[in-house]
């Protein structure tokens, strides 16, 4: 591994931080304190601060709890990848993880009933889901992944590469306009 042609290429893409392993809770932490204390040190509005924020803690726990809650084992298999990118005036949160594929369906399905919603559909979907209870065995409310879309307006992007016969990798996509 070329790690200078590595360097070159995240400076081309625009790509600002990216972590690929297990997420710990103490990783998460120190890494989000990284990443804002970046973006602050950037003079972007404080508001793009906290969305691109947001959307890393949302991608990185949903991750993490998403690994663990379905025992996918520590290693290559059970660890994530996070990117934050800037692109002109957006900035790009992407995620990754191994999902199991019996998974995908319900996934692509939330994600694309986010991304169907007008942005007053979404607010009051987010009050809806505030105020219910979550189903037992659910994989969470989604209100994370609505705050992302809303926060984005641009909808959030997914995209799955099959592993093998158990096993995909779920890559989510969220753009945030630096405001």
């Amino acid at each position: 591994m070329d790690l200078f042609q590595l360097r070159e290429q995240f400076s081309k893409d625009g790509i600002m931080m990216c972590f690929n392993g297990p997420f710990s809770h103490s990783i998460i932490e120190e890494m989000g304190t990284a990443i804002k204390n970046h973006l602050a040190n950037e003079n972007i509005a404080r508001v793009a601060v906290q969305d691109v924020f947001a959307a890393y803690i949302e991608m990185t726990q949903n991750a993490r709890n998403y690994l663990t809650r379905r025992e996918i084992p520590t290693g290559d298999t059970g660890s994530a990848t996070i990117m934050i990118a800037k692109k002109d005036d957006v900035y790009v949160v992407t995620s990754g993880n191994v999902v199991l594929r019996e998974d995908i369906a319900e996934l692509t399905s939330r994600v694309d009933g986010i991304n169907a919603l007008d942005p007053d559909s979404l607010k009051k979907e987010i009050r809806r889901q505030l105020r219910s209870e979550l189903q037992p065995g659910a994989l969470g409310a989604g209100i994370g992944l609505m705050e992302m879309a809303k926060r984005s307006g641009s909808g959030l992007e997914y995209s799955i590469r099959d592993i093998d016969d158990r096993f995909s990798f779920f890559t989510l996509r969220v753009q945030i306009p630096q405001v």
